[in-house]
């Protein structure tokens, strides 16, 4: 056994030299032949401890976020998956594999596209243009196979210790995501030519698709199996039971997958066990206030004064994402690295007593959306939590004149 583990140590210490080697500047090629010449196959575990490793013995997130390609390529082929686990009908792994076929599909046709578009085999070139506009539009899709990894499972890995790379990967999703956007945004440019499409297609289009093929990778081969190793069974159905609030991508799961032990709980029986909520003005079963909170027509979110989500409303309409996997996890990982920033600078003001609120507005999908963060503060002032308030504002800045007569809404 001893041995076993020295080989490890041995492995993990010449891995993390050769990344260190690509971060300072050596040539790929050289280190991709002593990879090969030194390590054959490296358990795919070993990866990640060693990215884990590098983030806290202090390299930097984004030297990790910027040259994770680099070392990505080097070591695709190289990761033993011996020892992954298999995968049952629906499970979200399983789902998230069958996305990951569709998007290759869908990768494979636009390269293909543009190639004929290059070589000039193509006649109708308005018509190729919409068509490569489209498959742009489906591929943005993968934001949903994203948002999945982002918001149900890397909250999971951080409960098991693992944060640098989730992180690393976000990272890079954000940076998928504005390719893919940039791509789309090209491609509407009225009256764009064919140069103009093919001078580009080097520039932004190609590297979308290879960006994203590139991902689908490092989720075969280090995220899935790293995950199927530390989330138990009781997690994944936590994970199942909330993907599709979210959606899924370019793919509809035939079946719903469900571990054989699981009794679905009612809100009654939720209710027995609560018993009522006795406020100073009132009191409420859990149903009502459940109820009355869901029916009003705007976000809520709430960070404890540790930084941790304690809930956030669940309205039919809801602005932004939010799903139970979030609750107990510090709110600076439920943002993208690049706004970590803004968070970080409004609890601090809120827990220093400089600032009591800070707005926001932006506009979103046609509508223009308020969001507000509130510091809470008891009868004496102390610090409990902050209270994010999110409204699509649209329909009232159009009011006019008033309304005293009684209209129902049309909603």
């Amino acid at each position: 056994m001893s041995e076993l583990i020295n080989n490890a140590e041995d492995r993990k210490k010449k891995l993390k030299e050769l990344i260190l080697k690509l971060h300072s500047g050596h040539s790929e090629h050289q280190v991709r032949l002593e990879l090969q010449e030194s390590l054959q196959q490296i358990p795919y575990g070993e990866v990640i401890e060693v990215e884990q490793e590098l983030i806290n013995e202090g390299l930097p997130e984004e030297e990790v976020l910027k040259l994770c390609d680099v070392h990505g390529s080097v070591l695709h082929g190289n990761i033993d998956l011996s020892a992954s686990k298999q995968v049952p009908d629906g499970h979200p792994i399983e789902v998230m594999l069958k996305e990951n076929l569709e998007l290759k599909s869908l990768a494979t046709k636009i390269s293909t596209l543009i190639e004929e578009i290059s070589a000039g085999e193509r006649r109708d070139f308005k018509s190729d243009v919409l068509k490569l506009r489209g498959f742009f539009n489906a591929l943005y899709d993968v934001d949903k196979h994203y948002l999945r990894k982002e918001y149900l499972i890397f909250p999971f890995l951080e409960n098991y210790g693992i944060t640098g790379p989730p992180k690393v990967m976000w990272g890079k999703h954000d940076e998928i995501r504005e390719l893919i956007k940039g791509s789309i945004e090209l491609l509407q440019t009225e009256n764009i030519s064919i140069d103009e499409v093919i001078a580009s297609s080097q520039i932004i289009l190609f590297p979308a698709i290879k960006q994203v093929m590139d991902m689908t990778k490092k989720e075969e081969e280090i995220l899935f199996p790293m995950t199927l190793d530390k989330l138990t069974e009781a997690d994944w159905y936590e994970i199942e039971k909330q993907s599709l609030d979210i959606g899924y991508c370019l793919y509809d799961p035939p079946k719903a997958w469900k571990p054989a032990w699981v009794k679905d709980e009612t809100l009654a029986e939720m209710n027995k066990k609560a018993g009522n909520i006795q406020l100073p003005s009132g009191n409420f079963s859990v149903e009502e206030l459940l109820t009355i909170l869901n029916h009003l027509p705007l976000d809520m979110t709430f960070v404890d004064k540790n930084d941790k989500v304690k809930y956030f409303s669940q309205g039919k309409e809801r602005i932004f994402q939010r799903n139970r996997a979030i609750l107990n996890r510090d709110v600076r990982l439920c943002h993208p690295p690049s706004s970590a920033h803004i968070v970080d600078k409004i609890i601090d003001d809120f827990k220093s007593g400089k600032e009591d609120s800070a707005p926001f507005w932006i506009n979103m999908g046609g509508n223009m959306i308020h969001i507000m963060y509130f510091a809470l503060r008891n009868d004496v002032g102390v610090y409990l939590g902050t209270l994010e308030v999110s409204q699509n504002i649209q329909g009232y800045r159009e009011l006019e004149g008033e309304q005293r007569i009684l209209s129902y809404s049309k909603k």
